[in-house]
């Protein structure tokens, strides 16, 4: 058991660590996702958001070019020392940190207009710096399509491989800056508001619907028109705990998650249990709630802690989420030529296993 935490912890202090590299004419060669973000990161004085905690959300815009030469998943740092080639790196054409929430509710409020009034918020997780949160927000809204105005929550992290504890305190200091954040995005004209939460960061984002239906929020709930949670880290009994309090939880709610987490993994030996929810053995231990887990273990690789959006194999599966619901009104083999796997259905829950297309077309020819 040591060992195997040594190792990973590790294998996380090696990895590349993210950072933020302004060209504007990066604009010309690569696609802009426009990010706007609501941040409890203090602000430094050479004006990037760090570490530590602020007890005052601010509100930033980053544009972020995603370079056409990569594949699906891939994000491409540019070097630190060296030339960044925009046709292969993720740069920022553009930033803008606004002076309060008025400019900012204004531009998200053109953003909304040109987008449906569709948003979608993302909540990063644990061992994330703000310039990881931001591009990584970028590569998944380009490499699913996914539609509307791209918010970003980025909560105070360590950013360090041992600053878990660090982080678990913070994501409960932020629970209040998400909820404001979705509050101002409600208020810029939102019609329908997607959340995505990773790891940690689906536990944040628990807290601040739950405190968000304990006000008596129904305005901003009612707004909610769905939830994905991805590796979440959040203990099972709290998750269900949370989702009785606010009576009944936005749909669809969806759960990605993989017994082959090795984040998770080092998570449930840290907090004493045997699975987080992200890992989930058992989809009847949440059966008495409407969710739907999808086991995508089979996609799962290296740490296996971000596949949703990593894995090309699993993006392409995903882009057809659309059909879901279709899916369950079809026969079995119509429900698995459109998403690959076996489903399970335990009263209001339902698990999704996914499967590579290869294997799945195997089987059915047998």
């Amino acid at each position: 058991m040591n060992r195997y935490l040594l190792t990973l912890t590790l294998l996380l202090a090696c990895s590349p660590r993210g950072h933020v590299t302004l060209d504007p004419q990066a604009a010309s060669v690569g696609r802009v996702e426009k990010i706007f973000i609501g941040t409890t990161r203090k602000q430094e004085q050479d004006g990037s958001f760090g570490t530590y905690r602020s007890e005052q959300i601010k509100f930033a815009r980053y544009d972020v070019s995603v370079p056409p030469d990569r594949k699906l998943g891939e994000i491409n740092w540019p070097p630190r020392h060296g030339k960044a080639n925009p046709a292969k790196h993720f740069l920022t054409t553009d930033e803008i940190v606004y002076s309060g929430d008025v400019p900012f509710r204004k531009d998200l409020k053109a953003q909304l207009a040109a987008n449906g009034g569709e948003a979608v918020i993302f909540v990063h997780g644990y061992n994330n710096n703000f310039s990881e949160g931001v591009y990584r927000v970028a590569q998944f809204a380009h490499d699913l399509k996914l539609p509307g105005a791209v918010v970003h929550y980025a909560w105070p992290s360590a950013a360090e491989p041992l600053g878990y504890a660090y982080d678990r305190d913070s994501a409960m200091f932020a629970r209040d800056g998400l909820e404001s954040l979705m509050h101002e995005v409600a208020a810029a004209g939102a019609k329908r508001i997607l959340i995505v939460a990773h790891s940690m960061g689906a536990g944040l984002t628990m807290e601040a619907m739950r405190q968000t239906a304990i006000r008596g929020d129904k305005k901003t709930l009612g707004l909610i028109g769905g939830v994905i949670f991805i590796s979440p880290d959040i203990d099972v009994d709290v998750f269900k705990r949370s989702a009785h309090s606010m009576g009944a939880l936005p749909q669809p709610f969806v759960i990605f998650g993989s017994g082959r987490d090795r984040y998770l993994r080092l998570s449930a030996l840290l907090t004493g249990q045997d699975e987080r929810l992200g890992s989930l053995s058992d989809v009847s231990r949440v059966a008495d709630l409407k969710v739907t887990f999808m086991d995508i273990s089979a996609f799962s690789k290296g740490a296996g802690h971000f596949v949703v959006g990593d894995s090309a194999a699993l993006i392409a599966i995903l882009d057809r989420l659309g059909d879901v619901s279709n899916a369950f009104e079809a026969d079995r083999k119509a429900r698995v030529g459109l998403l690959p796997g076996v489903v399970l259905s335990v009263q209001n829950a339902t698990q999704i296993v996914l499967r590579p297309v290869a294997t799945v077309a195997s089987d059915l020819s047998r």
